[in-house]
C-alpha cells in the first residue's frame, strides 16, 4: 500500500532520553489551558522534571460502551500484574460526555496521564500544548504502517498513535436483498448512479417493506471519500478545506435522488433512524438493505439485525480519477504534556499498542489493531464477523491510494456543521448548491486562524 506524508519520528524501540526537555516544548501552561504545576510542565527557563520514581498512578481517560468498559479494566489488570509499581486509574464515560469532561478536567489543570483522543479534536488538544510529542517517549511504533502512524502526526510531531485501523464501508444486507428480488451490487464497479439505482429497486422489489438504504450525509466521511475519488480532499495537507462546491452539492443530490425514488425514508424518519444509532438504524432494525458505517460497527449492527451482513466498497471507486477509500485510525493513544509520569504513561500506551495479551481481549472493539503483528496474532480469537472485517480490510489494502491529513483545528465543528447542513437539505429548505456554499463558508470560518 502506498502512503504520503511525512515519515514519523516516533523513536522505536529505543528508550526515554530527556523526556523532560522533549515534552517541554509541548507542556500545558496556565495560560494556555490552565494547566498545573506538574513535574514536566511549563518550558522555556524552567528546569528539567527530576526523574520520575514509583510506584505511582497515572490516569487513563477513553470513551466507549459498557463492553468495552469491561475489556479495558481487564487490559489493565494485566498490564498491572506485569508492572505492580504502577497503577491505572480508569477515567471513562459515553461518547457524549468525553469531550465536555476532558475540557473541564484540562482547563482545571487535572489532564489525565494518558488520553483517548479522535481525529476531529487532536489538532485542537495539540495546538493548546495539551499533548505531548510522543517522539520522545519509548514506544515501539516499528509494526505500525507510517501511513496509518501519519494520522496522529501534526507538522511532524507525533500527537496520537493509533489504537487500530477502520474504514467507512457499504454495509448490506444479503437477506433482504434476495426478499426483494434484487442482485448484491458488485462493488468492484459500480458507480453512485448505481446504488441511487440499487437502493430505490429494492425498495420498490420489497413492496416497500424496507427500505434501500439509510441516509449518509451526517457523516463528513462520505464525502472525504467522494472528493478523494475526484482528486480533491476534504482537508488539504496544509490544513484547508480542498474539496469543490461541485462535490459537496453533489454528495447532498445524492440524498435527495433516494428520496425522490423511494430508496431511503422521507426527512423525519431519516432524523428519528440516525439518531437512534447503528442498532437503531436501519440495518439494526431489518427495515433497510444498506447503509454506510464503519467497519468496526459490523458486529454491533449483526448482532442487533439477527442477519449475516456483508461489507462492501463504497460506490464510485472505479469509476472516479482514484480510489478514495482509506484506512482510518480508529482513535488514539495520547500522553499528557503535564504528566508528572511520562515514563509510566509510555510503558502503557506501548502495551496497549503492542502487547498480544491486551489484543486478545480487545479484538476489534478499537479498530482493527493497528500494530500488524498483534493484528495477525488475534486472528484466530476472532468473530466469524470480526474475521469478514479483517478479510475487508485485507482485500482493499492494494487499493488505497493514501490516507487523508490530520484535520486541522477547528474541525472539531465539523460533526455539527455536516448534520445541520444536511438536515436542512433533507427537508429541502436549502437546495444541494446552496448547501455547499453554506457548509464550505461554515467550515472555513470553524478552521481559520
Amino acid at each position: 500500500m502506498s502512503t504520503t506524508g511525512n515519515r514519523p519520528n516516533t523513536r522505536r524501540g529505543k528508550r526515554l532520553a530527556g523526556s523532560a526537555a522533549g515534552i517541554a516544548a509541548v507542556a500545558l501552561t496556565l495560560a494556555a489551558c490552565g494547566g498545573g504545576d506538574s513535574g514536566i510542565g511549563g518550558g522555556g527557563d524552567d528546569a528539567p522534571a527530576a526523574a520520575e520514581e514509583c510506584p505511582c498512578e497515572i490516569r487513563f481517560a477513553w470513551w466507549g460502551s459498557d463492553t468495552r468498559h469491561e475489556a479495558t479494566q481487564q487490559i489493565i489488570e494485566a498490564f498491572e500484574a506485569e508492572n505492580p509499581d504502577i497503577t491505572v486509574v480508569p477515567d471513562f464515560t459515553d461518547w457524549d460526555g468525553y469531550w465536555d469532561k476532558l475540557a473541564t478536567s484540562v482547563a482545571a489543570g487535572d489532564t489525565p496521564d494518558v488520553i483517548t483522543q479522535e481525529e476531529r479534536y487532536i489538532s485542537d488538544y495539540s495546538t493548546k500544548n495539551v499533548l505531548a510529542d510522543l517522539g520522545s517517549l519509548d514506544i515501539d511504533t516499528s509494526k505500525v504502517d507510517d501511513g496509518v502512524l501519519a494520522g496522529g502526526q501534526i507538522d511532524g510531531t507525533q500527537f496520537g498513535i493509533p489504537t487500530g485501523i477502520n474504514a467507512y464501508a457499504l454495509v448490506a444486507d444479503p437477506e433482504l436483498f434476495a426478499d426483494a428480488g434484487v442482485d448484491v451490487p458488485d462493488d468492484t464497479t459500480w458507480t453512485w448512479e448505481d446504488y441511487v439505482t440499487t437502493a430505490n429497486a429494492v425498495a420498490e422489489g420489497s413492496g416497500d417493506k424496507v427500505w434501500g438504504t439509510q441516509d449518509y450525509g451526517f457523516n463528513e466521511a462520505g464525502l472525504n471519500v467522494m472528493a478523494r475519488q475526484r482528486s480533491e480532499t476534504l482537508f488539504t495537507p496544509e490544513g484547508e478545506l480542498g474539496v469543490s462546491e461541485q462535490t459537496v452539492a453533489d454528495f447532498f443530490q445524492v440524498s435527495l435522488d433516494l428520496v425522490e425514488g423511494g430508496g431511503q425514508p422521507d426527512a423525519a424518519r431519516t432524523v428519528e433512524y440516525q439518531a437512534a444509532g447503528p442498532e437503531g438504524g436501519l440495518l439494526g432494525t431489518n427495515k433497510g438493505a444498506m447503509g454506510v458505517w464503519w467497519t468496526n460497527q459490523l458486529g454491533a449492527l449483526s448482532d442487533s439485525s439477527g442477519h449475516e451482513l456483508e461489507l462492501l466498497r463504497l460506490p464510485g471507486e472505479s469509476e472516479g480519477d482514484r480510489t478514495g477509500m482509506y484506512y482510518k485510525p480508529a482513535m488514539f493513544y495520547s500522553v499528557s504534556a503535564d504528566t508528572q509520569y511520562p515514563e509510566s504513561s509510555a510503558k502503557f500506551v506501548d502495551f496497549l499498542l503492542n502487547s498480544e495479551e491486551a489484543a486478545k481481549i480487545m479484538l476489534t472493539d478499537r479498530g482493527l489493531p493497528a500494530n500488524t503483528d498483534v493484528r495477525e496474532a488475534i486472528l484466530g480469537d476472532l468473530s466469524p464477523t470480526d474475521q469478514k472485517v479483517a478479510d475487508f480490510m485485507a482485500d482493499i489494502e492494494d487499493e488505497i491510494v493514501d490516507n487523508p491529513s490530520v484535520p486541522p483545528h477547528g474541525s472539531a465543528e465539523l460533526a455539527d456543521i455536516m448534520e445541520r447542513v444536511n438536515t436542512e437539505v433533507l427537508f429541502e429548505r436549502v437546495t444541494p448548491e446552496e448547501a455547499a456554499t453554506q457548509f464550505i463558508d461554515e467550515v472555513n470560518a470553524a478552521i481559520a486562524d
